[in-house]
């Protein structure tokens, strides 16, 4: 992905958007939510070498399949509730956009938790209890 063409399609998409809430206000929305479609295309459609060199990284330090998953989780969880924190805030929902928020951070707790226990067991097994 040229970074200068996918800035370029989100200025269009602005301008296209700006001059779509003067006359239809509800399809700047919608205009919106299509940019966001397309700019999340074009970033998952070039993001597998960014996950081979994650993963490589993590080969040569010897970490646990496990925790790769719970990486790669949190990794999107992130970027999906931002994404959707974003586009509430973009449609005046500032409320619906902390609530993503929220969501995202409870969820990413959730996915963590082996990583926490597994802590956990290891400071009380060095603790010697």
């Amino acid at each position: 992905m040229n970074v200068t063409s996918a800035i370029g399609i989100i200025f269009i998409f602005a301008i296209i958007s700006l001059m779509t809430k003067i006359y239809l206000p509800a399809y700047s929305i919608l205009i919106n939510a299509a940019a966001a479609v397309i700019i999340l295309t074009l970033i998952l459609t070039n993001l597998a070498p960014v996950i081979n060199k994650i993963n490589y990284f993590l080969d040569l330090s010897r970490i646990p399949g496990e925790y790769r998953v719970i990486l790669f989780k949190c990794i999107g969880i992130c970027l999906v509730t931002q994404f959707a924190s974003d586009s509430c805030r973009d449609a005046g929902e500032v409320s619906l956009a902390s609530k993503a928020e929220l969501i995202g951070k409870i969820a990413m707790l959730t996915a963590a938790m082996p990583l926490f226990e597994k802590l956990i067991h290891t400071a009380v097994g060095l603790l010697g209890g």
